[in-house]
């Protein structure tokens, strides 16, 4: 009789692999070049379009992450993809920002900071993970990643959004500096809960 294990386990991940949870995480993948591209065509109609394709993307960040845990789909493959979505969605998101003038003078050193901040975190993550230490996420951290969604979705409606209801740009101006002042203390909170380990070594 043909041992049927290997076919039984190509299915499991296939079926990990398109999992809801895992369908999502790409999908907010695949929105981070169609935001950028929004930033190649002049009008307010594309700046709208970044804005709802960064809302869906962002609903996703929450759902991904609930349903996996609510229906016990959570795998490597989400623990992998899940972070560097994020990253991706928040970088490219500040780069295009500030490459259209969106985010500029004296705002440019809070997007530095963010991003800084995104990269530093993300080493120590990876150099705990080898000691097989978790970094859990406080929630102070989980209050940044909201305001920074909010700043960075309100910059990307822009002058789109200013037409609609005026100071929106200078609204996510603020919530960006205010963004990054609780990025440089969760940033400080994670390196300080991470220090003994990298002493030791």
């Amino acid at each position: 009789m043909a041992d049927t294990a290997p076919v039984q386990k190509a299915a499991m991940k296939r079926n990990i692999a398109l999992s809801l949870p895992n369908i999502l995480t790409y999908g907010r993948i695949a929105a981070v070049p169609a935001v950028a591209v929004c930033f190649y065509f002049e009008g307010t109609t594309p700046r709208w379009i970044a804005f709802g394709l960064f809302i869906l993307a962002a609903i996703t960040d929450f759902f991904d992450g609930y349903l996996a845990r609510a229906w016990q789909q959570q795998s490597a493959l989400g623990k992998m993809l899940d972070p560097i979505a994020d990253k991706l969605l928040v970088s490219v998101c500040l780069l295009m920002l500030a490459a259209d003038g969106t985010i500029g003078g004296w705002s440019m050193i809070a997007a530095i900071i963010i991003l800084c901040r995104e990269i530093l975190v993300s080493g120590l993550r990876e150099f705990l993970a080898e000691l097989q230490v978790s970094v859990p996420v406080t929630q102070l951290a989980k209050w940044k990643t909201t305001v920074q969604l909010i700043a960075i979705g309100l910059l990307l409606a822009g002058p789109a959004g200013d037409l609609l209801i005026p100071g929106t740009t200078l609204a996510g101006l603020v919530a960006l500096w205010l963004a990054a002042l609780l990025t440089l203390y969760t940033g400080y909170d994670y390196f300080r809960a991470g220090i003994g380990h990298l002493i030791k070594e």
